[in-house]
């Protein structure tokens, strides 16, 4: 199965856990809670991503290499090329296939192949703080499963983070001056767009998770309020 394929029948799965899990509960279904539990699933995957980036850091320097030299022997896209390529059922969770990912998109961003970057260590920290709050803030948007002010703290914390990193990263990317290293089509494909859902997806968040604290109860997300 190509890895693309895997990633995004995984984020779909993960996301519709929460959707149909509020459709079984409630009844009903809301754009604001499909589209923050689509944006929660990526981001539970991306973390694993980031995870293997740390613990696989010297083989994403080593394969760095590979595909820079592949890239000029080819002529051809690596990004396309590790994203369709076969691969067994059984590697398909493997941290060294994943590592791949960042080698892959370090012939975009070489900061992903230096540990000493912002781009390398901001997204090592998501990858091992996120996850728990994540999957907090997934289950209780779905499930009513704390309160609606202590959601609301948490969910405030986790998408201020996510956005302010993606924030800086892209900042950090035009100052160093990397967007003149690869072409307008790549700068757009490759690191504006799958950048873009970070921010987008951290305001809306934020917006979400103060709306649970003003309002003391799950009502922005469509729930009708619960009976004192």
């Amino acid at each position: 199965m190509p890895p693309g394929l895997f990633a995004a029948l995984a984020v779909a799965a993960l996301a519709l856990l929460g959707i149909g899990a509020r459709y079984q509960l409630h009844g009903d279904g809301n754009a604001l809670h499909a589209v923050l539990s689509l944006f929660l699933s990526i981001n539970l995957l991306i973390a694993y991503w980031e995870i293997c980036l740390f613990f696989r850091r010297d083989l994403v320097e080593t394969r760095t290499a590979y595909w820079g030299e592949w890239r000029k022997r080819t002529g051809r896209t690596p990004a396309v090329e590790f994203l369709w390529a076969s691969v067994p059922l059984g590697r398909l969770l493997s941290p060294t296939l994943w590592a791949d990912v960042w080698a892959v998109y370090s012939q975009y961003d070489s900061s992903y192949a230096d540990r000493r970057t912002f781009g390398f260590n901001v997204d090592i920290v998501n990858g091992f703080l996120t996850p728990i709050p994540t999957l907090i803030v997934y289950a209780a948007l779905t499930f009513h499963a704390l309160p609606a002010l202590l959601t609301g703290i948490v969910g405030v914390i986790l998408f201020w983070q996510v956005m302010y990193g993606a924030w800086v990263y892209l900042i950090s990317f035009f100052v160093a001056g990397r967007q003149t290293r690869i072409s307008r089509r790549e700068l757009y494909t490759y690191i504006l767009a799958p950048n873009s859902p970070w921010i987008a997806g951290g305001l809306l968040g934020v917006y979400v998770s103060i709306r649970l604290i003003t309002d003391g109860d799950y009502g922005v997300l469509g729930y009708p309020p619960l009976p004192p």
